[in-house]
Formats: structure tokens, C-alpha cells, sequence
């Protein structure tokens, strides 16, 4: 079960991590929410302390990571 944790973040509303799978969930403040498979638990914790957490997520996992939209919203989200 994944237990959300808001941040005090201009880019960025809420994170989770689901440890049996490594997959990070992001919630962007306006932009939805997207999956990050093989993080690490250490990548979240660091998140969650982090200064900046936009920085943090841009220098060390956008672009790093395999990324999806949520697929439960693909329903959603216009073609």
C-alpha cells in the first residue's frame, strides 16, 4: 500500500513509493501524475527532506528513470 506524503514543493504536490516494486509516484502540482519504475527508497526519502524538491527531482530522476503517465487516467487525459 502506497502512503502519499505531501511536499512543501512549487513543482511538485505529493510523492509515495511502493518498495515491493521501486516505483515512485508523483503528483505535479497541475499536470497530473506519474509513475517512475526502479527508484530507490533513498531517492523518496532524500525527496522528502530536500530543500528543493524540483531541483532535486530534475538533477536526479526526470530523464533518469523510466517514466508513465498513471494509467488509470489515461481514460482522462485528451488524445
Amino acid at each position: 500500500m502506497l502512503r502519499a506524503r505531501r511536499l512543501h514543493s512549487s513543482l511538485i504536490d505529493r510523492i509515495a513509493h511502493d518498495d515491493a516494486s521501486d516505483t515512485l509516484t508523483v503528483w505535479f502540482k497541475g499536470r497530473g501524475k506519474y509513475l517512475y519504475h526502479a527508484v530507490p527508497r533513498a531517492l523518496y526519502d532524500a525527496l522528502k527532506t530536500a530543500e528543493s524538491a524540483g531541483k532535486l527531482f530534475n538533477d536526479q530522476i526526470k530523464g533518469r528513470y523510466p517514466c508513465e503517465p498513471d494509467p488509470a487516467r489515461r481514460r482522462h487525459r485528451p488524445d
